[in-house]
């Protein structure tokens, strides 16, 4: 038996997988494949320790294929060779290919006439969203599901399963205190393989009693991981709800909050998730309200992502902070989507002929930027003539704020123009 908790509590049926109860429920694709013995290749993709290698060693369980793994990052042609050929006299495989996103030409061109075949049940695991990572080949070969990430609730039914399948598990009593419970689902954020990892540690290095029990405590689980407690709420919050929250705590000018979710996010590691929210949050709450904002935080995270964590964090402060307290404004998105919004509808309308392009060989036979006012040759740059098309003209799609000097700027000269143009 392995002597790590992690690999003894792999799944070897669908029915002891912990959570992705979207793929393998009752019901759910995974599981009618499964079930009607029509099983194809597939990737799986999500972050890590969810499930992606229990999902592929059940799938080979319950259906009694061998199962075989490969690593595409630091296993061999040789390897894989050696598969495929374990493969054709044995009725066929399932074959876990870790990292698949880095796989190289040379192994991809091998693998592709074995997916092809069906000789290899290919289950292709990455934390990567395969429809950028994955070539096109192999993802039109194989159906691709993202699995959704384990709540707290399901890392702890995890642990109470190891603390009872004496086979799998822990083949003496362990005592584990609701406190210590809790605290491995939280501190672990999701990664199953982690708790089970920090569970493990924390019950071999603590000593039996007299009747060869082991009493885990908070303070013996909390001295295994090494690390301080992240209190969150009790169901465990997803990684999309931190997000959001960070964005609703900074467009509310709640600069206490916006710094509690980025810490969260800073704890994580995730430096690429707080950099794109960020950016995003820069333009769609500030926006025009506060442009040197925006120009503050693209420079900074672009330097937070060159220097990277622990330094990094104090460049998310300062964006963090500058963005809570900004004046803000959304109407330049607003705008934006007024404006798609009127495409939608009207379709794609025809462009006044002296707006369109005259530098074309019978252009001008056309009609074609004929009459068209070059406004630089105005006194104040500016001229009146249509711009928009004619079924869209009178339409207003800007309606800037008041929040902030550089947009009450623009708004009056949009009232200038505007009166100008009656």
């Amino acid at each position: 038996m392995p002597h790590n908790l992690a690999l003894r509590m792999r799944p070897k049926t669908i029915d002891q997988v912990i959570g992705q109860q979207h793929l393998v429920g009752e019901g759910k694709i995974i599981r009618r494949m499964v079930e009607a013995n029509m099983l194809s290749s597939m990737i799986l993709y999500g972050p890590p320790g969810i499930g992606k290698t229990s999902i592929a060693s059940a799938i080979a369980g319950t259906t009694k294929f061998a199962f075989r793994t490969f690593n595409a990052t630091t296993d061999s042609k040789k390897r894989l060779q050696e598969i495929a050929e374990e493969a054709k006299f044995s009725g066929g495989l399932v074959l876990l290919l870790d990292e698949i996103h880095r796989l190289d030409k040379t192994k991809q061109d091998f693998l592709l006439p074995l997916l092809e075949n069906g000789n290899i049940i290919m289950i292709g695991a990455t934390t990567e969203n395969p429809f950028f990572s994955v070539t096109p080949a192999i993802r039109s070969r194989v159906q691709i599901f993202e699995l959704e990430p384990l709540s707290n609730k399901d890392i702890k039914k995890a642990l109470q399963v190891a603390l009872t399948d004496k086979e799998r598990g822990f083949d003496f009593e362990v005592q584990l205190d609701d406190g210590a419970l809790d605290f491995i689902a939280t501190a672990t954020n999701g990664d199953l393989r982690s708790a089970f990892n920090s569970l493990d540690l924390a019950v071999m290095s603590t000593q039996p009693d007299k009747t060869g029990s082991r009493h885990i405590s908070l303070d013996t689980v909390e001295n295994s991981l090494q690390r301080s407690y992240i209190t969150m709420d009790k169901d465990g919050d997803a990684h999309y709800d931190v997000l959001s929250a960070l964005q609703k705590s900074i467009r509310g000018s709640d600069v206490n909050a916006s710094l509690h979710y980025a810490a969260r996010l800073v704890e994580a590691g995730d430096l690429p998730s707080l950099a794109r929210r960020l950016t995003v949050i820069a333009y769609e709450d500030i926006g025009l309200a506060n442009p040197d904002a925006q120009i503050h935080t693209v420079t900074a995270l672009d330097a937070a992502q060159r220097i990277g964590f622990p330094e990094a964090r104090i460049l998310i402060a300062n964006v963090v902070i500058d963005l809570a307290l900004s004046p803000k404004s959304n109407s330049a998105y607003v705008a934006m989507d007024k404006a798609i919004a009127d495409l939608h509808k009207s379709g794609t309308l025809p462009i006044p002929r002296h707006l369109r392009d005259g530098h074309y060989k019978g252009s001008k036979e056309l009609g074609n930027a004929q009459d068209y006012l070059y406004p630089h040759n105005y006194p104040e740059k500016w001229v009146k003539q249509q711009y928009l098309p004619d079924k869209l003209v009178g339409t207003n799609y800007f309606e800037p704020n008041e929040t902030g000097k550089y947009e009450r700027a623009l708004g009056a000269n949009k009232d200038c123009i505007d009166k100008l143009s009656r």
